[in-house]
């Protein structure tokens, strides 16, 4: 079963599972026009294939377990998430009731219906998180790695950057600008990050969840990361089209100028795949987790977006300010360009 097999990564992982002869394939979306789209795709290409595509929200209870029981799936892959962080931070408390309260609610409905195992799609963004995209993922990592301490499902997450091509990203973005004569629009010139094709980012998730024996949070090697002021110049140079201007807008709310894939560098440990990792993060008891749960509950339930991102702050103590880590970041890349340089 694959939440959010509609969207970009999932309905990817839902072309390579259909690929690999799986039994039977759910996808199980909130949007009927992403779910519609590759359902008929399948179809199409595994004629065969065992296909059950459903409607619904990772949020209703009744839905999902009516869902597991009747169709019982072995393995879930999580990946139902609100991901656009400028939209996020405008709509805190949705962003907590789907990603993290989605998460738990197909947490539970895993141990409640014995599914063999759980694997989630993180992303960077939940590493020292500056927005609260970021912070709901750091906490349904938390959710994740906790419930594998207690319960009888096999868990992990795997965590990796920006996919080129994703809906929203910013390459199809450069692309409509540059069609349209220009300008091409940057948030700040130093912006960089890691980028991966939608279908090797799956793979490896795949792969990632294959290996995981419990608990595992995994990390993605991305590559070098890309100067996102480069990936534009090139795109215009490769595009023919002259006269294309380069604009700078400004950082978004909760926009970081770099991106991390790590909470603690240090703490990496290596798989058999040279480009997945596991790092070594300590889970909290169910009892902590209850606890954080339950004040984001009270949180949302007053319909305050600023009490919930406070609550929010309060659950996830790595959720900083962008201005901290963003000058932190410059400072140290300065210092490093420094050394370079002497």
């Amino acid at each position: 079963m694959v939440t959010g097999g509609g969207g970009s990564i999932g309905s990817e992982l839902c072309r390579q599972l259909a690929g690999h002869g799986v039994k039977r394939l759910i996808i199980f979306d909130m949007y009927e026009n992403n779910a519609y789209e590759i359902q008929q795709e399948l179809k199409r290409n595994c004629p065969e294939l065992d296909l059950v595509t459903l409607i619904g929200s990772v949020r209703n209870t009744n839905r999902l377990n009516s869902v597991f029981e009747t169709y019982r799936p072995d393995v879930v892959y999580h990946v139902a998430a609100h991901k656009h962080v400028p939209l996020m931070e405008h709509n805190c408390i949705e962003a907590i009731e789907n990603n993290v309260f989605g998460t738990r609610v197909i947490v539970e409905m895993c141990e409640k219906h014995n599914a063999e195992r759980f694997m989630m799609v993180s992303t960077d963004k939940a590493v020292n998180p500056t927005n609260v995209m970021g912070a709901t993922k750091r906490m349904c990592e938390m959710i994740v790695l906790s419930a594998s301490t207690h319960g009888k499902v096999k868990y992990s997450a795997t965590r990796f950057g920006n996919v080129l091509g994703s809906a929203g990203s910013v390459i199809p973005l450069f692309k409509r600008q540059i069609a349209n004569g220009g300008p091409v629009t940057l948030t700040d010139k130093r912006i960089i990050r890691y980028f991966m094709t939608i279908p090797e980012a799956s793979q490896l998730v795949l792969q990632s969840g294959a290996m995981a024996q419990n608990g595992e949070l995994f990390v993605l090697d991305m590559g070098k990361p890309v100067k996102i002021l480069d990936l534009a110049e090139n795109m215009i140079r490769l595009s023919g089209v002259q006269g294309i201007d380069i604009v700078e807008t400004g950082l978004r709310p909760g926009e970081k100028l770099y991106e991390e894939l790590l909470v603690k560098t240090e703490e990496l440990d290596k798989t058999p795949n040279s480009m997945i990792f596991i790092e070594r993060d300590t889970p909290l008891c169910e009892h902590d987790i209850n606890v954080k749960l339950k004040d984001l509950r009270a949180a949302c339930d007053t319909e305050d977006d600023n009490v919930a991102r406070e609550a929010l702050r309060k659950a996830v103590p790595t959720f900083r300010k962008p201005e901290e880590v963003n000058r932190t970041a410059d400072q140290s890349k300065e210092m490093a360009n420094t050394r370079e340089n002497v």
